[in-house]
Protein backbone atom coordinates (compact mmCIF):
# COMPACT_ATOMS: atom_id res chain seq x y z
CA UNK A 1 0.00 0.00 0.00
CA UNK A 2 1.41 3.36 -1.01
CA UNK A 3 2.19 6.01 1.59
CA UNK A 4 -0.14 8.89 2.35
CA UNK A 5 1.76 12.18 2.29
CA UNK A 6 1.01 15.39 4.12
CA UNK A 7 1.14 18.67 2.19
CA UNK A 8 1.20 22.19 3.56
CA UNK A 9 0.20 24.28 0.55
CA UNK A 10 1.34 27.67 1.76
CA UNK A 11 0.83 31.15 0.40
CA UNK A 12 4.57 31.70 -0.02
CA UNK A 13 6.15 28.35 0.89
CA UNK A 14 4.96 24.76 0.75
CA UNK A 15 6.21 21.55 2.34
CA UNK A 16 5.60 17.82 2.12
CA UNK A 17 5.97 15.19 4.83
CA UNK A 18 5.58 11.48 5.43
CA UNK A 19 5.59 9.13 8.40
CA UNK A 20 8.51 6.71 8.57
CA UNK A 21 7.52 4.23 11.25
CA UNK A 22 6.47 6.50 14.10
CA UNK A 23 8.62 9.46 13.01
CA UNK A 24 7.36 12.34 10.90
CA UNK A 25 9.82 13.45 8.23
CA UNK A 26 9.74 16.70 6.26
CA UNK A 27 11.11 15.79 2.84
CA UNK A 28 13.80 17.94 1.23
CA UNK A 29 13.13 19.01 -2.37
CA UNK A 30 15.49 18.66 -5.33
CA UNK A 31 17.22 21.92 -4.34
CA UNK A 32 17.83 20.58 -0.83
CA UNK A 33 15.29 22.81 0.92
CA UNK A 34 12.70 21.61 3.43
CA UNK A 35 10.29 24.22 2.10
CA UNK A 36 9.53 25.05 -1.52
CA UNK A 37 8.57 28.58 -2.60
CA UNK A 38 4.97 28.56 -3.84
CA UNK A 39 6.00 30.18 -7.12
CA UNK A 40 5.15 29.13 -10.69
CA UNK A 41 6.83 30.84 -13.65
CA UNK A 42 6.02 30.61 -17.34
CA UNK A 43 9.25 31.08 -19.30
CA UNK A 44 10.46 30.54 -22.85
CA UNK A 45 12.11 27.34 -21.59
CA UNK A 46 8.90 26.00 -20.04
CA UNK A 47 7.28 26.11 -16.62
CA UNK A 48 9.50 26.58 -13.55
CA UNK A 49 8.34 25.76 -10.03
CA UNK A 50 9.67 26.62 -6.59
CA UNK A 51 13.09 28.16 -6.08
CA UNK A 52 13.95 28.33 -9.84
CA UNK A 53 10.70 30.25 -10.41
CA UNK A 54 11.32 32.63 -7.52
CA UNK A 55 14.91 33.37 -8.64
CA UNK A 56 13.77 34.71 -12.02
CA UNK A 57 10.75 36.66 -10.74
CA UNK A 58 12.37 40.08 -11.03
CA UNK A 59 13.12 39.72 -14.76
CA UNK A 60 9.85 37.94 -15.55
CA UNK A 61 7.29 39.50 -13.18
CA UNK A 62 4.19 39.37 -15.37
CA UNK A 63 4.52 35.61 -15.86
CA UNK A 64 5.61 34.61 -12.36
CA UNK A 65 2.70 33.61 -10.14
CA UNK A 66 2.98 33.74 -6.35
CA UNK A 67 0.47 33.78 -3.48
CA UNK A 68 -2.12 32.08 -5.68
CA UNK A 69 -3.62 30.65 -2.48
CA UNK A 70 -5.21 34.07 -1.94
CA UNK A 71 -7.25 33.54 -5.12
CA UNK A 72 -8.47 30.02 -4.35
CA UNK A 73 -12.25 29.73 -4.26
CA UNK A 74 -12.68 33.48 -4.70
CA UNK A 75 -14.74 35.58 -7.06
CA UNK A 76 -13.04 38.21 -9.21
CA UNK A 77 -14.69 40.95 -7.18
CA UNK A 78 -13.16 39.47 -4.00
CA UNK A 79 -9.59 39.93 -5.25
CA UNK A 80 -9.60 42.58 -8.00
CA UNK A 81 -8.10 45.11 -5.56
CA UNK A 82 -4.97 43.03 -5.01
CA UNK A 83 -1.70 44.44 -6.36
CA UNK A 84 0.20 41.84 -8.36
CA UNK A 85 2.85 42.11 -11.11
CA UNK A 86 0.89 39.40 -12.94
CA UNK A 87 -2.64 39.94 -14.28
CA UNK A 88 -5.62 38.78 -12.22
CA UNK A 89 -8.41 38.01 -14.68
CA UNK A 90 -12.19 37.63 -14.56
CA UNK A 91 -13.26 34.16 -15.70
CA UNK A 92 -17.06 34.06 -15.63
CA UNK A 93 -17.02 35.91 -12.34
CA UNK A 94 -14.28 33.76 -10.78
CA UNK A 95 -10.72 34.87 -10.04
CA UNK A 96 -8.16 33.64 -12.58
CA UNK A 97 -4.70 34.45 -13.95
CA UNK A 98 -4.00 35.74 -17.46
CA UNK A 99 -0.69 34.64 -19.01
CA UNK A 100 -0.30 35.97 -22.56
CA UNK A 101 -4.05 35.75 -23.10
CA UNK A 102 -4.36 32.20 -21.76
CA UNK A 103 -6.51 31.93 -18.66
CA UNK A 104 -5.47 29.69 -15.77
CA UNK A 105 -7.60 28.99 -12.73
CA UNK A 106 -5.97 29.28 -9.29
CA UNK A 107 -6.55 25.54 -8.93
CA UNK A 108 -4.48 24.84 -12.04
CA UNK A 109 -1.58 26.95 -10.77
CA UNK A 110 -1.79 25.36 -7.32
CA UNK A 111 -1.83 21.93 -8.95
CA UNK A 112 1.58 22.66 -10.48
CA UNK A 113 2.96 23.39 -6.99
CA UNK A 114 1.31 20.25 -5.58
CA UNK A 115 2.82 18.20 -8.41
CA UNK A 116 6.23 19.45 -7.28
CA UNK A 117 5.41 18.29 -3.73
CA UNK A 118 4.19 14.95 -5.05
CA UNK A 119 7.37 14.35 -7.07
CA UNK A 120 9.53 15.38 -4.10
CA UNK A 121 7.83 12.67 -2.03
CA UNK A 122 8.01 10.08 -4.80
CA UNK A 123 11.72 10.67 -5.36
CA UNK A 124 12.32 10.18 -1.64
CA UNK A 125 10.09 7.13 -1.22
CA UNK A 126 10.96 5.46 -4.52
CA UNK A 127 7.31 4.73 -5.25
CA UNK A 128 4.20 6.37 -6.66
CA UNK A 129 2.12 8.49 -4.31
CA UNK A 130 -1.65 8.59 -4.83
CA UNK A 131 -3.10 9.96 -1.59
CA UNK A 132 -2.54 13.07 0.51
CA UNK A 133 -3.73 15.01 3.52
CA UNK A 134 -3.62 18.77 2.93
CA UNK A 135 -3.69 21.59 5.46
CA UNK A 136 -5.65 24.81 4.99
CA UNK A 137 -6.12 27.95 7.12
CA UNK A 138 -8.60 27.54 9.96
CA UNK A 139 -10.97 30.06 8.41
CA UNK A 140 -11.01 28.68 4.87
CA UNK A 141 -14.67 28.38 3.86
CA UNK A 142 -16.17 25.47 1.91
CA UNK A 143 -15.39 27.07 -1.48
CA UNK A 144 -11.74 27.54 -0.55
CA UNK A 145 -11.46 24.02 0.86
CA UNK A 146 -13.08 22.54 -2.24
CA UNK A 147 -10.74 24.55 -4.47
CA UNK A 148 -7.78 23.07 -2.57
CA UNK A 149 -9.14 19.56 -3.11
CA UNK A 150 -9.66 20.25 -6.82
CA UNK A 151 -6.06 21.45 -7.15
CA UNK A 152 -4.79 18.23 -5.56
CA UNK A 153 -7.00 16.13 -7.82
CA UNK A 154 -5.67 17.95 -10.89
CA UNK A 155 -2.19 17.07 -9.61
CA UNK A 156 -3.15 13.40 -9.50
CA UNK A 157 -3.78 13.01 -5.77
CA UNK A 158 -6.75 11.68 -3.89
CA UNK A 159 -7.35 13.90 -0.86
CA UNK A 160 -8.02 11.77 2.20
CA UNK A 161 -8.62 14.76 4.48
CA UNK A 162 -8.39 18.53 4.54
CA UNK A 163 -7.15 19.61 7.99
CA UNK A 164 -7.06 23.07 9.51
CA UNK A 165 -3.48 24.24 10.01
CA UNK A 166 -3.79 24.77 13.80
CA UNK A 167 -5.09 21.21 14.16
CA UNK A 168 -2.20 19.84 12.13
CA UNK A 169 0.28 21.81 14.22
CA UNK A 170 -0.98 20.55 17.58
CA UNK A 171 -0.87 16.90 16.51
CA UNK A 172 2.91 17.05 16.94
CA UNK A 173 2.81 17.51 20.74
CA UNK A 174 2.86 14.80 23.40
CA UNK A 175 -0.75 13.60 23.44
CA UNK A 176 -0.33 11.96 26.86
CA UNK A 177 0.23 15.25 28.64
CA UNK A 178 -2.73 17.16 30.02
CA UNK A 179 -2.19 20.69 28.83
CA UNK A 180 -3.80 23.57 27.02
CA UNK A 181 -1.92 25.04 24.08
CA UNK A 182 -2.22 28.24 22.14
CA UNK A 183 -1.40 27.74 18.47
CA UNK A 184 -0.37 31.02 16.84
CA UNK A 185 -0.25 30.87 13.04
CA UNK A 186 0.99 33.99 11.27
CA UNK A 187 0.88 32.91 7.64
CA UNK A 188 1.27 34.58 4.29
CA UNK A 189 -2.40 35.58 4.12
CA UNK A 190 -3.99 34.73 7.43
CA UNK A 191 -3.53 35.13 11.16
CA UNK A 192 -5.10 32.39 13.28
CA UNK A 193 -5.04 31.74 17.01
CA UNK A 194 -6.43 28.51 18.43
CA UNK A 195 -6.77 27.18 21.97
CA UNK A 196 -6.41 23.40 22.08
CA UNK A 197 -6.96 21.09 25.05
CA UNK A 198 -4.84 17.92 25.04
CA UNK A 199 -5.58 15.08 27.46
CA UNK A 200 -5.32 11.28 27.28
CA UNK A 201 -4.58 11.25 23.58
CA UNK A 202 -7.57 13.43 22.72
CA UNK A 203 -7.13 16.80 20.99
CA UNK A 204 -10.03 19.21 21.44
CA UNK A 205 -10.05 22.64 19.84
CA UNK A 206 -11.76 24.89 22.38
CA UNK A 207 -11.70 28.07 20.33
CA UNK A 208 -10.38 29.41 17.05
CA UNK A 209 -10.38 32.95 15.75
CA UNK A 210 -8.41 34.95 13.27
CA UNK A 211 -8.33 37.31 10.35
CA UNK A 212 -8.16 36.40 6.65
CA UNK A 213 -6.80 39.86 5.88
CA UNK A 214 -3.90 39.99 8.32
CA UNK A 215 -1.12 37.78 6.98
CA UNK A 216 2.48 38.44 6.11
CA UNK A 217 1.70 39.26 2.48
CA UNK A 218 -0.70 41.98 3.63
CA UNK A 219 2.12 43.50 5.67
CA UNK A 220 4.33 43.31 2.57
CA UNK A 221 1.67 45.09 0.53
CA UNK A 222 1.44 47.94 3.04
CA UNK A 223 5.22 48.35 2.90
CA UNK A 224 5.06 48.34 -0.92
CA UNK A 225 2.37 51.05 -0.77
CA UNK A 226 4.52 53.15 1.54
CA UNK A 227 7.68 52.81 -0.57
CA UNK A 228 5.86 53.47 -3.85
CA UNK A 229 3.99 56.49 -2.46
CA UNK A 230 7.20 57.96 -1.02
CA UNK A 231 9.01 57.48 -4.33
CA UNK A 232 6.12 59.01 -6.29
CA UNK A 233 5.98 62.06 -4.02
CA UNK A 234 9.73 62.59 -4.33
CA UNK A 235 10.33 61.64 -7.97
CA UNK A 236 6.90 61.90 -9.60
CA UNK A 237 7.14 58.31 -10.89
CA UNK A 238 4.54 55.62 -10.07
CA UNK A 239 6.48 52.38 -9.55
CA UNK A 240 3.25 50.40 -9.35
CA UNK A 241 2.80 50.83 -13.10
CA UNK A 242 6.13 49.12 -13.81
CA UNK A 243 5.85 45.31 -13.27
CA UNK A 244 9.62 44.84 -12.81
CA UNK A 245 9.86 47.69 -10.32
CA UNK A 246 6.77 46.39 -8.49
CA UNK A 247 8.29 42.90 -8.21
CA UNK A 248 11.51 44.38 -6.81
CA UNK A 249 9.46 46.32 -4.29
CA UNK A 250 7.69 43.13 -3.19
CA UNK A 251 11.02 41.36 -2.73
CA UNK A 252 12.42 44.29 -0.74
CA UNK A 253 9.27 44.51 1.39
CA UNK A 254 9.35 40.78 2.17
Amino acid sequence: MSKIIGIDLGSYNSAVSVYEGTELKIIANSEGGLTTPSYVAFTKDGIKVGEPAKRQATVNPEKTIFNVKRLMGKSYDDVKHLKRPYKIANSNGRAAIDIDGKIYSPEEISAIIIQKMKKTAEDFLGEDVKKAIITVPAHFNSDERNATKVAAEIAGLQVERVIAEPTAAILNVDSKSEKKYMVFDFGGCTLDVSIVDVADGIFEIKSTDGDLELGGSLVDEKIVDFLADEFKSEQGIDLKKDPIALQRLFEAAE
